[in-house]
Parts: C-alpha cells; structure tokens; sequence
C-alpha cells in the first residue's frame, strides 16, 4: 500500500506557451505545465516531501506532459485522473510585454480541470495526511469545482487534516463579488489562510474593516494561522499567541509569476517540519526568492541543498 502522502494539492494543472513577446508578431514559444496547486506539490516534493496532486487532465498529448513533468519532479498522482468525455486539458498563454510586464490568456472553458468532482478528490483524504492546500482559483473554474473544494475541504476537517487555503484571486475568472460569496465560506473551513494584502477583504465577514481588525476577526472565529504577502516587503503571520514578520530576499527579479506557490510551498514545508512561525515565513521567502530570481512559475524551485546558497556571499562559485 503507498504511503499516505503529507500534503495533498486539489486544482487545475494546464499547458503552458509562454511567448517571448507580443503573440500578433508570431514570437517563438516555450511550452511548459502551470497551475498554482501543481506549483505548490512541485515546491513541496523538491523539499524532500510527498506531495500529492489531485486534478483531471485530458486524453491529449498536454495532459500527458502534464502528467510526466509532475511525475518526474516526485509528485503522487495516484488520484489523478484521464478525462474520458472528450474534455480537453486548459491552455495558459502568457505574452511578455515591457520590462517585467505578463499578460496570461486562458483557454480553460469546459476544460477537463473544471469539471473536477468529489468523487475524484474525496479518495485522496484519508488519515495519515496532515495538510490539504486548496487556493481560490479552483472554485472559479465552475459550480462543480467550487462544489468539489468544498467537499474536500469538509472531509478534511472531519479527518483532522489541516486546511490550507491561498486566495490566490484571479480577476480574469470572476468578479471580487462573485469571488466574495464563493471563498467566504470556504476561508471559514480553513486553519491556515494566506492572502496577499488587497486579497483579505475577499474572506472577511466585513470587508470594511481595516487589516489589524480583520485579522482579529479571522483569528476569532477559528483561523489559526493568517499569513499575509506583501510583495516585496515581505510577509506577516498572525496566530492567536504569535505574531512575526520576515523581509522579501534581495535577489535580481526575472519572472515574479509563481512566486506566491513558491513562499506557499516553503510556509508548508516549514509547517510539516515543526518549525517556529518565524522560522517559516523564512522558508518561504527563501523559496519565493528562487522563483523570483529564475523564468518559469516552477522551474526553479529549490531544493533543500539549494535555500544554503542564499547565503553564500555574493560572487561565489562552488567547485
């Protein structure tokens, strides 16, 4: 019997074309996979944890490079599953415009992801796993996703897992008010909840509040851990009995896209290795600093061999 995996991911994995400039002049593209909870399982197998992702992907040629790219980064797809109704695996386009500037088209209407079912989550749970990391990009995707999220976020709690949810809002699926009545309830279910700072009102029972009193409020009604991303000033936890604060690394930007699964991965990680909350919001900006400083939402994710070279003094070369 395989082992029961540590964390579990519940999302959308897609293709990825990455163009090297505006798509009308026709520029040379890079194909890779995407998916901010495929991010997220990728980060956390390259840290030395099973990490399980569970998604649909279509009977195409992308969702079999979808499935050997996690396959090959270590990540358990044992509950993954092949669509068989001729729903296709989603298609991300990201168009490079001026200095640090991304555009993403999505192609991911009737996808194979977005017809995501209990059925197909629900198996996944089972005791033995201690985290399941949900974000809010998945419940956007349709009634049956959202429904699905849900699911698997209730099972979770009546099995003791912890629930981890990154808003993650995505202003190209839906409206904050649409986003709004979907993740409210869902963040209540959740013991960690990770939002960037203009994400929070998303998940507050009153959005009008400032962000010390909606934190507060969070807290108050159940949430044990409120981490808050703020770029590149860093990120903030608040627990009932702790609060801290961890600057961004300084490291030369390429590619900011992915960054947000990257520090999730590293927060995770640290969780599952019972460090101090401030111990993990260092994991985590180390991590996100990795993917901030390499082109690709995944590709350079660290090892844990790889977050020693961050101090390393500048200019080294190791022989």
């Amino acid at each position: 019997m395989t082992a029961a995996p540590e964390v579990v991911t519940v999302g959308e994995a897609m293709a990825a074309l990455r163009a090297t400039g505006p798509i009308r002049l026709a520029p040379p593209m890079e194909l890779s996979v995407a998916g901010a909870e495929a991010n997220v399982a990728i980060g956390l197998a390259r840290l030395g944890h099973h990490a399980r992702w569970v998604g649909r992907v279509g009977a195409d040629p992308f969702g079999a490079l979808i499935l050997r790219t996690l396959r090959a980064e270590g990540v358990d797809t044992t509950h993954t599953r092949t669509a068989t109704d001729g729903r296709p695996t989603g298609l991300l386009v990201r168009e490079d415009g001026i200095g640090d500037l991304a555009t993403v088209h999505y192609y991911r209407e009737r996808s194979a992801g977005s017809a995501l079912s209990p059925d197909d989550v629900l198996p996944a749970l089972h005791p033995g796993v201690r985290v399941l990391h949900l974000t809010g990009i998945t419940p956007a995707l349709g009634p049956t996703a959202a429904r699905t999220v849900q699911a698997a976020a209730a099972r979770a709690r009546e099995l003791g897992i912890t629930v981890s949810l990154d808003v993650n809002h995505r202003a190209r699926l839906w409206t904050q008010h649409q986003a709004r009545r979907t993740l409210l309830p869902l963040a209540r279910t959740a013991d960690i909840l990770i939002a960037s700072a203009d994400e929070l009102h998303l998940v507050a029972d009153d959005p009008t509040r400032d962000e010390a009193d909606t934190v507060t409020a969070l807290l108050d009604r159940g949430t044990r851990e409120v981490v808050i991303t703020r770029g590149a000033a860093g990120a903030d936890v608040t627990t009932p009995d702790t609060a801290a604060h961890a600057p961004a690394r300084r490291v030369p930007v390429v590619d900011v896209i992915g960054a947000g699964d990257a520090f999730v991965a590293g927060y995770l990680s640290a969780l599952l290795d019972h460090l101090t909350t401030e111990q993990r919001l260092h994991r985590a900006t180390d991590t996100a600093a990795f993917a901030v400083a390499t082109r690709g939402d995944w590709e350079g994710l660290p090892t844990r061999t790889d977050l020693t070279l961050l101090d390393t003094p500048t200019g080294t070369t190791l022989r």
